[in-house]
């Protein structure tokens, strides 16, 4: 076989000789015959190329086997599942200009007088107000009957210490529905995050991703060591661990700053929160040394006194009289916030101070807040107050003339002039206390160690960055 194949390729190869020698011009015909001898030589030496070609031998190959394997199995294995009764939920968040009607028509409920109900219900009035942002969900069985809804109106709030999440649920009952107000706790995590000053304290935590309520914490926390208006310069540096709260996988507000860093010029400031006991707490440095005094001077963040301590002409009863405190005038409703950490007192109706509401301190000393139009939500007799924490608002109740706040500082319960006064510094911790911060600090310590080295490597372009 391989020898006719050579013999073949020889004949090929003289007739191609010949062909490709010098001769004499010939017609056109010449030319096409050479053409189709080139390509059939090509097609023939093809054929010979595949015809040397060596086939396997198929006895090398292994034999193919099927393995089949019976796995016995029992009736309750096999048996199909029934299909899920899980209801169908629907979500829409409000928009802005939202209505009532618009927002069950997105949610495409088929429940009769469910609006009627919503809009003329008294346990429901927590609907009348719909603010932008806020979900609603819809819970429906597989033929599109109502099961339940929900408007989640305050996705973060803090009760008692605790951040929690609040909704107004509403399901059928009978031939019409029922309204409840429920609360539900939130998952807190804890994010870090670093950042450079280009142009301002808020230009830099924004583009670290840190909520502006966390940037008002660290600006009020280091206040009495850097002036935020003045001090800042460009290249200053800051660390901060943080709070976030989340409900069912949804972020649900900003917690509290829980240790920060912060290179303002040459000088290096730092804060971590410490509660000795797990209930009221402030911020100390790494040393443990407070970072603000025992006392603000004032309740009211923005006011103007009105009405100083000491005798006075009674604005009701015109009598010659001693003022036990000082008043400062704001609108109604200015939030009023504690002068230093405590326990509620007494909170409710006393006399001529209206509502009023007592704070007992460390040691001998005691706050008083008048006239307020009401007192915030949780502030009852027992309670535990940190210094900064809301008490109520503004208002003229009792014996008042107009809104303000009427504040006295008491020392074994007789008044004294809080604007003269020296107030105390921030208590010392005790010695037991001491060695629970060291315990409870150092894991912070660790962290911002990590975030400042983390931050010293990164390309000045990256050096706003959050952990989320």
């Amino acid at each position: 076989m391989n020898r006719g194949l050579h013999d073949i390729a020889n004949r090929f190869k003289r007739k191609t000789a010949a062909s490709l020698s010098p001769v004499e011009p010939k017609p056109r015909s010449g030319i096409v015959s050479r053409t189709l001898l080139v390509t059939a030589i090509g097609l023939f030496a093809g054929a010979a190329a595949l015809g040397m070609v060596q086939h396997p031998d198929r006895s090398d190959i292994p034999s193919a086997r099927i393995i089949q394997s019976v796995l016995p199995l029992t009736a309750e294995q096999v048996e199909v599942s029934t299909p899920s009764a899980a209801p169908y939920i629907s979500e829409t968040r409000i928009r802005a200009g939202d209505t009532l009607a618009a927002v069950l028509q997105r949610l495409e409920l088929d429940a009769p007088e469910l609006q009627t109900f919503l809009t003329h219900d008294a346990s429901a009035r927590s609907i009348y107000k719909l603010y932008p942002g806020r979900s609603v969900q819809a819970a429906t069985d597989e033929d599109g009957n109502l099961i339940w809804l929900r408007y989640i109106h305050t996705p973060g709030n803090e009760t008692d210490g605790q951040v929690v999440t609040r909704m107004l649920h509403v399901a059928p009952a009978g031939n019409s529905y029922k309204a409840e107000e429920i609360t539900e706790s939130t998952d807190r995590q804890t994010r870090v995050a670093v950042g450079t000053i280009r142009s301002s304290l808020f230009g830099a935590t924004d583009a670290a991703g840190i909520p502006d309520s966390v940037t008002l914490q660290m600006a009020d926390i280091l206040s009495a060591k850097i002036d935020f208006l003045r001090d800042l310069r460009q290249g200053d540096q800051f660390r901060v661990v943080y709070e976030v709260r989340s409900h069912d996988g949804r972020y649900a507000g900003a917690g509290r700053v829980l240790a920060l860093e912060f290179i303002n010029g040459e000088k290096t400031y730092n804060a971590v929160w410490f509660s000795p006991d797990g209930k009221s707490g402030s911020y100390y440095d790494f040393d443990g040394t407070s970072l603000r005094g025992a006392f603000l001077r004032t309740a009211l963040k923005f006011s103007r006194i009105s009405s100083t301590f000491g005798m006075r002409m009674h604005p009701i009863h015109k009598t010659w009289t001693g003022h036990k405190g000082v008043d400062y005038a704001a609108p109604s409703g200015t939030p009023i916030h504690s002068t230093a950490d405590g326990t509620v007192e007494f909170s409710g109706w006393q006399n001529g101070y209206g509502n009023v509401v007592i704070v007992k301190h460390h040691g001998k000393y005691s706050t008083l807040y008048a006239h307020q139009s009401r007192i915030a939500e949780g502030i009852t007799k027992g309670s535990k107050i940190s210094q900064g924490q809301l008490l109520g608002y503004v208002g003229a109740t009792g014996w008042a003339t107009g809104p303000h706040l009427h504040y006295e500082f008491r020392v074994d319960n007789q008044p004294i002039d809080p604007l003269s006064v020296d107030l105390p510094v921030a208590r010392t911790l005790e010695p037991a206390e001491i060695r629970a911060f060291k315990q409870a600090v150092a894991p912070y310590q660790q962290q911002i160690q990590l975030l400042t080295e983390f931050q010293q490597t990164l390309p000045d372009a990256l050096t706003n960055v959050a952990s989320r």
